[in-house]
């Protein structure tokens, strides 16, 4: 056998072994992946109070990552590109967590005083808190139902009032409804008419959530204008290439187009960031 012959066995067996290699390092990296995915889904899906399956969405994620990469490369044929837009979608589960759960907040906070109102309506007319916050549990539906049906579900188990409380507030944690926890468990520490707390706070909340919808209202074009000085200089470079692609196909086939690329998405990501700090305005 010549040494030809040997060398070339020989760097088939490496290259064979560092397949091999490489196939079992991304296997566990995969399988590490997933198990940290459906864990962190399945407390999040807990937090929504959504009944699916961790593995459903971690399915979903695979198949949305695998679509904006062929999709992508198809329309650029361009693989950097590809991997970036990829890694984006992977992202996306993320981001619409985040979108769900602060729009549940909100529906939460929009709920809030018109709970406490009929809570305290309910104890003046007799009935005891926790038959007041269960009526209004049958009656309301949404996220205000859900949270206090779990904390009546935690009181019926023998949890300390105050401790339910504040494992509202732990799975909900605003500002608002820690003004709310707070005033109850002092008035029910201290004494005093726990209907005129809530009737109180039902319009401190009521009055406070008046306020915001105003402020809204007014920087409403700030938050618009915002919108279109970001998506500007992406809808003028595309309406540049439909008109010089030759010249404009240099952003992404020659390495200091990539750096004026990434210097654009700095700014914009500088300049969208100061214009939201600039109407975004706290009560």
């Amino acid at each position: 056998m010549s040494i030809t012959v040997v060398v070339a066995v020989l760097i088939a067996f490496l290259a064979a072994l560092g397949a091999y290699k490489g196939l079992v390092f991304f296997l566990k990296a995969g399988s590490s992946y997933q198990e940290k995915f459906t864990s962190q889904a399945q407390v999040r899906l807990a937090d929504l109070f959504l009944f699916i399956e961790p593995s459903k969405i971690f399915v979903f994620n695979i198949i949305l990552i695998i679509i904006a990469f062929l999709l992508t490369y198809i329309m650029t044929g361009l693989l950097i590109p590809a991997v970036l837009v990829a890694v984006l979608a992977g992202f996306f589960p993320t981001l619409l967590y985040k979108f769900l759960r602060k729009r549940r907040h909100k529906i939460f906070i929009m709920q809030l005083p018109d709970m406490l109102q009929a809570s305290a309506t309910a104890m003046k007319a007799g009935s005891s808190l926790n038959q007041a916050i269960e009526s209004v549990v049958n009656e309301e539906s949404g996220p205000i139902s859900q949270e206090f049906d779990l904390f009546l579900r935690e009181l019926r188990v023998g949890v300390d009032f105050n401790q339910a409380l504040n494992n509202i507030y732990d799975r909900v944690p605003l500002q608002d409804l820690k003004l709310v926890v707070s005033g109850m468990q002092i008035s029910r520490d201290i004494g005093g008419n726990l209907a005129d707390t809530l009737e109180r706070l039902a319009d401190t909340l009521r009055r406070k959530i008046e306020m915001e919808g105003k402020i809204d209202a007014l920087t409403a074009q700030g938050r618009a204008q915002g919108y279109v000085m970001t998506g500007l200089p992406i809808l003028l470079g595309f309406v540049l290439f439909q008109m010089e692609p030759e010249h404009m196909s240099k952003l992404w086939t020659q390495w200091y187009g990539w750096i004026v690329i990434a210097l654009v998405i700095i700014m914009e990501a500088i300049g969208y960031f100061f214009i939201r700090k600039i109407v975004n305005i706290d009560v």
